[in-house]
Order: C-alpha cells, then structure tokens, then sequence
C-alpha cells in the first residue's frame, strides 16, 4: 500500500489530513513553507505570500515569543518546523536550543534576495494590481460586510 498519494485532493477527515503531511516526500514538504509577507512587502512584488528561505528576516504573529523578529536560522522539512536567531528555550542546565516554530506563524519582513532565481519569481507576478491580491484589512472589512 501506498502511504502517499500525489493524486490525493483533500479531506474533510483529520487523520486522512495528518497522513498526507507527514508521508509526503521533501520535495512536496518544502511547499509547506510558505508565509504570508507582512503589508510593505506585499505593495511592493504584488504577492501575498512567498516561500521561506534561511536567512529571511521573519515576525512571529502567533505563540509566546509574539511580535519578535529575527532572521530564519534552518528549515526542518522533516517535522515542518522553523529555527529563529534570538528565538531559544534555556534549559535548566543553562544550555540554549532553538524553540522551533509552524511556519504559518510567521511573516516575512525582509525577502533574502541573494538568489537570481528567487529575484525572477518576485518579478513573475509584479505587473498584477495589489487590488487583486488584497490586504489582510481588505480581507476583514469584506468579512464584516457579510
């Protein structure tokens, strides 16, 4: 039996949901890191979201250590996780360890632009009006309305 199906569309039911996340191959995970750009960013690539890379500056917006910043340490694609510089737990013994975060928690504040590629990605969708993307602001005023 297959545990991964790349053909699987979605479910209603929570362990068919679990199941596909923690079965698919890296290469699918790596989609999973996918954050949200905080509202300057969005203005200026015309993008809503963009795929976290190690060295993108992030705030968290959900947890303890909310409304901190700090730069993407490393990716774990395994457990789906992200390590933050600054971002730590102290154990008793006085050693520090990363305090890994869901990268839906997050959201970038400075883009990492070392890349020609990932350069080539933001331009992709640059002549799209940020009228058609929308603000979290316009998100919830269109929610009130109804």
């Amino acid at each position: 039996m297959n545990k991964f199906s790349s053909a699987w569309k979605g479910s209603k039911n929570p362990k068919k949901k679990r199941k596909y996340l923690f079965n698919a191959p890296k290469h699918t995970k790596r989609k999973f890191f996918t954050v949200q750009l905080s509202e300057e960013l969005r203005k200026k690539h015309g993008k809503r979201n963009f795929q976290l890379r190690k060295g993108d500056k992030v705030k968290i917006m959900i947890g303890q250590f909310r409304g901190q910043n700090g730069a993407v340490n490393s990716l774990d694609t395994r457990r789906i996780k992200v390590n933050i510089d600054g971002i730590q737990n102290i154990r008793k013994s006085g050693a520090r360890s990363f305090y890994p975060i869901h990268p839906s928690n997050l959201q970038i504040i400075d883009l990492n632009l070392d890349d020609k590629l990932r350069k080539k990605a933001l331009e992709r969708k640059k002549n799209v009006t940020p009228k058609e993307i929308g603000s979290t602001k316009d998100m919830a005023n269109k929610k009130k309305a109804k």
